[in-house]
């Protein structure tokens, strides 16, 4: 999943096709742990090196078709560009793994923890690091995250650290892009081939001493591996175009789809513990949410009549 932060709308109203975009991405990115859950019996590294050995060609004719492959290569012989993108790189990588970690061991409920207060920690960052001034309300609702999140930490039953690693693996990665000046497109696609020669030695190392299971165990594994690069790149590239032609407002609303529809799927489907600490935590965040995107709102109409 990418932070709506990360891509702002070029354009002051919505438009249905934006809309049918940026939908698009948040209800795959909704669904995707019905998918990763398919692949548990799979280690989480094999299943991110797929992710990243089979999002290359996808990636890659969308931006032959845009023909907007230039920038790319620009990009490639920009060491200062390569540098930055090894940053995003390395951050998307180590997020991926623990999101896949997350689901296939049970902790999917986690995942949507980390996803619903990562727009927050984006918050809260920008105002540590760039400086930037909060509102009141987005005080509040930083303050009202925060109290949630120690309520998870002095759980005794379990500290959901896959939602911390999400939250700040994301957060940092999300700081990083907007330092990357390079197209959503251009930019998916330069992480995942600087990522893919890693991604093919520890395939070929795993081939090697018997442990991969990419056209040697079933042929389901095989074609779901396969399929990691389609509902990897896909809603990325679905969201990078339908943020383009929505309002900031709107992307901020339509960001919370999908840890809900994970939040639902954990506990009606793959029947997670709701325990006490959770029942806190939750209706907290979800609180905390309501304050931030009604200020967000309130904030970009007064600018568009400003």
């Amino acid at each position: 999943m990418r932070n709506p932060n990360t891509t702002l709308p070029t354009q002051d109203q919505d438009t249905p096709r934006g809309l049918f975009f940026a939908t698009g991405a948040y209800f795959m990115w909704g669904f995707l742990p019905l998918y990763m859950k398919m692949l548990s019996h799979i280690p989480a590294a094999e299943v991110v090196a797929h992710r990243i050995i089979w999002s290359v060609p996808v990636a890659a004719l969308v931006l032959i078709s845009l023909k907007r492959t230039q920038d790319l290569r620009d990009a490639l012989r920009n060491p200062r560009m390569m540098i930055m993108g090894c940053v995003t790189a390395a951050l998307i990588s180590v997020n991926w793994g623990i999101y896949v970690y997350a689901i296939a061991s049970g902790h999917a409920l986690d995942a949507a923890i980390g996803y619903y207060i990562n727009p927050l920690f984006s918050v809260f960052l920008a105002a540590v690091l760039l400086g930037e001034r909060l509102s009141r309300a987005q005080m509040i609702a930083v303050g009202i995250a925060g109290v949630a999140v120690l309520v998870l930490v002095f759980d005794t039953d379990r500290t959901p650290w896959a939602a911390f690693g999400l939250m700040l693996s994301w957060g940092f990665y999300a700081l990083a892009k907007k330092s990357l000046p390079i197209g959503p497109n251009q930019g998916f696609l330069l992480e995942v081939l600087i990522l893919l020669l890693p991604a093919l030695g520890y395939t070929a190392y795993l081939a090697t001493v018997g442990g991969a299971h990419f056209a040697v165990g079933s042929a389901r594994d095989t074609w779901l591996l396969v399929g990691c690069g389609i509902v990897t790149a896909v809603p990325l590239l679905f969201y990078a175009n339908g943020a383009k032609l929505l309002r900031l407002s709107t992307i901020g609303v339509l960001q919370y789809i999908a840890p809900t529809m994970i939040f639902l799927t954990a506990v009606f489907i793959f029947g997670e513990p709701f325990g006490r600490a959770r029942m806190i935590a939750f209706p907290l965040i979800w609180l905390a949410l309501v304050i931030y995107t009604t200020s967000m709102v309130r904030q970009m109409r007064t600018a568009r009549l400003a």
